[in-house]
């Protein structure tokens, strides 16, 4: 069974993504960090908030497909 608080996170994960993949980077980071504030250890919430953050310093071009790619290791 899924805790009520895994359900916040996962629902608050689900919209961020919707965000992120509209380009709303800063909406997007909203959702993840209040997923984060729920659960600091959940992962993917982790990674996309670097995403975004990493979007509203240096944004995609507008025919971005959504993909990340990672340009230094």
């Amino acid at each position: 069974m899924i805790s009520d608080e895994k359900k916040q996170v996962l629902a608050l994960f689900d919209e961020g993504r919707k965000f992120y993949k509209l380009m709303n980077f800063e909406e997007a980071k909203k959702c993840f960090e209040k997923a984060l504030q729920i659960d600091p250890k959940d992962g993917p919430s982790k990674v996309y908030l670097e995403r975004c953050q990493h979007y509203i310093q240096d944004p995609p071009p507008p025919d971005w497909d959504g993909v990340f790619v990672m340009k230094t290791k």
